[in-house]
């Protein structure tokens, strides 16, 4: 099996991140696997033509001068590695521009297959209100979605939303979560304690996210004043870096809360936070997975989210409780039941709890289908 990705994620390019050694995991299952990625000149790494990370793994940047070169760049990159007497498998890692890339192509190659993946809940409302760039990014997924062969999610709740919104059959659909090393983090013990860091504060929130627009974090500081009002001693720890932090900063000065919430430096390594926090928070406007609620519950804290990604299939009753997108008094609410010490029990449901070797089983499944 021949695969060629088109993918966005300028990281792979480098051999030593995270992500490009899992690329070579999956180059490892399949006979050859070319990545085409779009990125800017101004990226730090080299710009070789060809990197290659693995016997049978190699990886295209396109170095393109604009943003709005990456489909012109990228089409003409793949066009230099298939071939059209050969059965390729085109997958590209979003329904956007990438994916349009993936259909322009599969025209001119028609023994390809074309696997578009959806890791956004782009048929949200709150994706296409939040920019003019999502509204013609959705009009994009459109195009690609209708046109694929099949289609990977990372969530049911993406799954069905395209079934309900496109009428693509179930059968055209596969699932697959974003792999989450669930027993790593169980086992892996705390080299940090929160309650030890921050003594004197109870009960004690976290979020760890990106701090951006999407992520909707002044929801989480309005609803936590009202917190604070009951209990001065309550505290919220943002982990997180992103575009919006200086809004954030001003909100919580704006709202009196600089005792109250504590913004630290973004960390690969959040196990200890989870596992010493009494809360996690998410409170996102949209999301495709949420991987920061499979990681606390396996951690065994709490969560109490929006009803977006996977909130639905990852939190019972008894390991947290979900509120409605972008409502701040609902949220507000469940805090305060944390707070008055409401119990619970967390779980990570099974779906969840997989191991290495079987998600990659499932990936490999996927592209054979």
């Amino acid at each position: 099996m021949k695969i060629l990705m088109i993918s966005t994620d300028a990281r792979i390019c480098d051999a030593e991140s995270s992500v490009a050694r899992r690329m070579q995991e999956y180059g490892n299952l399949c006979d050859e696997l070319h990545i085409v990625v779009f990125c800017k000149k101004n990226v730090i790494y080299p710009r070789p033509e060809r990197i290659r990370i693995e016997k049978q793994t190699w990886v295209y940047p396109t170095w393109s001068r604009y943003k709005w070169c990456f489909i012109w760049d990228g089409l003409k990159t793949a066009k230099t590695i298939l071939n059209k007497e050969e059965a390729w498998v085109i997958t590209t890692q979003d329904p956007f521009e990438s994916g349009v890339v993936g259909f322009l192509l599969v025209r001119n190659f028609p023994e390809a297959r074309l696997q578009v993946q959806a890791h956004t809940d782009f048929l949200s409302p709150f994706f296409r209100a939040e920019s003019l760039k999502n509204r013609f990014r959705g009009t994009l997924a459109r195009f690609s979605i209708r046109r694929a062969d099949s289609i990977r999610v990372v969530s049911e709740r993406i799954k069905q939303s395209i079934i309900i919104k496109y009428g693509v059959p179930s059968s055209q659909i596969v699932t697959l979560p974003i792999f989450v090393d669930v027993k790593k983090i169980r086992e892996v013990p705390p080299t940090l304690d929160l309650r030890k860091k921050y003594a004197g504060k109870s009960p004690i929130f976290l979020i760890a996210s990106r701090l951006t627009k999407e992520k909707n974090i002044p929801l989480a500081l309005r609803a936590f004043r009202e917190v604070c009002l009951a209990n001065p001693n309550a505290l919220l720890v943002i982990v997180g870096e992103g575009p919006e932090k200086s809004k954030i900063q001003l909100l919580i000065t704006r709202y009196q809360l600089q005792k109250n919430v504590i913004l630290e430096p973004w960390t690969d390594d959040l196990s200890s936070h989870y596992k010493t926090a009494d809360c996690f928070l998410l409170t996102s406007n949209y999301e495709g997975y949420g991987r920061t609620i499979v990681e606390a519950l396996a951690a065994g804290c709490p969560v109490i989210s929006s009803d977006v990604g996977v909130a639905r299939e990852a939190i019972t009753p008894e390991s947290g409780s979900i509120f409605t997108v972008g409502n701040s008094h609902a949220l507000a609410l469940l805090l305060k039941e944390v707070m008055q010490g409401k119990k619970f029990q967390p779980t990570l449901p099974k779906k969840f709890d997989i191991s290495k070797e079987e998600y990659l089983q499932q990936w490999q499944r996927m592209m054979s289908k």
